[in-house]
């Protein structure tokens, strides 16, 4: 096997504290596990640099948004527009409803939107500035994952990014971590994704490698991909 190539390695040291109020004052009411999921998420998961990645002004698709904390995060810092969350627990799409009802009393006119929807279902129609799927790829069946992935990558319009990450699958004891987690939390075995192909995927899908980081945060390993489609050139 070739060796992987290296990215940038960091360990995210960026302030989390707005965040964490955001995520409070946000998600009140619910199962006490899943709200302290929300809101104590960034203390394990690189999500203000997921946000800094996201070009201001965007219009979003994330797919796999889970409760909604990502979309809630860039409403907050004036990120989007306007955002689409897709995810294929209704559980947590309710969740995310409920918080979407409070962001739009804190910024009027946003347009913020959740569907219950599993990804092998399909994704909904139209292109967008933005295209995220953080922390799904692993709960993909393996025979669905390139599949999923070249959809959503078929999602960005031109210009416009693809923000990808997910759970790494090396060293072995934060892989083992990270499995442990899923298996706790989701009960779930989780199938992870070589990197590397996803990085051959989005080139497939003629989208070019901008951003390659793995982020350490506590006991757990994540590793970042922004791709970009290249822009329309005017005729």
């Amino acid at each position: 096997m070739a060796p992987r190539p290296a990215p940038e390695a960091l360990h995210d040291q960026r302030p989390t504290g707005d965040i964490g109020a955001l995520a409070r004052s946000l998600f009140t009411d619910g199962p006490l596990l899943p709200r302290l999921m929300q809101h104590h998420r960034h203390r394990i998961a690189p999500v203000a640099r997921c946000v800094s990645l996201v070009p201001q002004g965007s219009d979003l698709l994330d797919i796999g948004c889970g409760g909604g904390l990502f979309v809630a995060c860039l409403v907050a810092a004036g990120r989007v527009r306007s955002a689409l969350g897709v995810d294929a627990s209704a559980s947590a799409i309710a969740t995310a409803q409920a918080a979407a009802g409070r962001l739009r009393t804190r910024v009027p006119g946003i347009e913020v939107r959740f569907e219950h929807r599993r990804v092998e279902e399909g994704l909904p129609a139209g292109g967008y500035g933005a295209v995220s799927m953080i922390d799904v790829m692993h709960h993909i069946p393996p025979q669905a994952q390139r599949g999923a992935f070249l959809e959503a990558a078929g999602r960005v319009r031109a210009g416009g990014v693809f923000l990808y990450k997910d759970m790494c699958d090396a060293p072995v004891w934060r892989a083992g971590m990270n499995r442990l987690h899923d298996l706790v939390m989701a009960r779930q075995w989780i199938r992870y994704l070589p990197i590397e192909d996803a990085d051959r995927w989005a080139a497939e899908a003629g989208l070019v490698r901008e951003v390659a980081e793995e982020h350490a945060m506590l006991w757990y390993g994540h590793e970042i991909r922004m791709y970009r489609r290249a822009a329309e050139v005017a005729r």
